[in-house]
């Protein structure tokens, strides 16, 4: 019964992580628009802000897209756990461990789960899978 179930439960956090990261660079580009998220990237420290934020923004988007869909897991899945040690070297580590008062917490937890994910096979319907199927099955 558990390897029925594993399947749809890494779909499921798959999808769920990827969204997270999907909206959270959705926000880079609309709520605080890129200028916006360029200024704050040179506020906090982040070398060569200008090709940062963009780099970041479009990471996130197309990270968690992939992630959505299951396609190239195992280097999503480290750019975007190197992309939230980033933000807790350059944003969140200053406040300690509490996620209420901006600290690592939540941002640790998206690292760990983009690269548990990125590693896992990505379950049920994950094109990486439907991909070696593929593969496998002309070989």
């Amino acid at each position: 019964m558990l390897a029925q179930i594993r399947p749809i439960a890494l779909l499921i956090g798959r999808v769920g992580i990827g969204v997270i990261f999907l909206m959270h660079g959705w926000q880079k580009f609309t709520t605080m628009g890129l200028p916006g998220t360029t200024a704050f990237f040179e506020q906090i420290g982040v070398p060569l802000p200008g090709l940062a934020a963009p780099a970041v923004a479009v990471l996130e988007v197309a990270g968690g897209l992939a992630l959505i869909l299951g396609a190239v897991l195992p280097v999503v899945g480290t750019l975007l756990a190197l992309n939230m040690l980033g933000a807790i070297v350059f944003v969140h580590g200053a406040n300690g461990f509490s996620v209420g008062e901006g600290g690592y917490e939540y941002v640790l937890a998206l690292a760990v789960a983009a690269l548990a994910i990125g590693f896992s096979g990505g379950g049920t319907l994950a094109l990486d899978t439907l991909w070696q199927r593929r593969v496998s099955s002309r070989a």
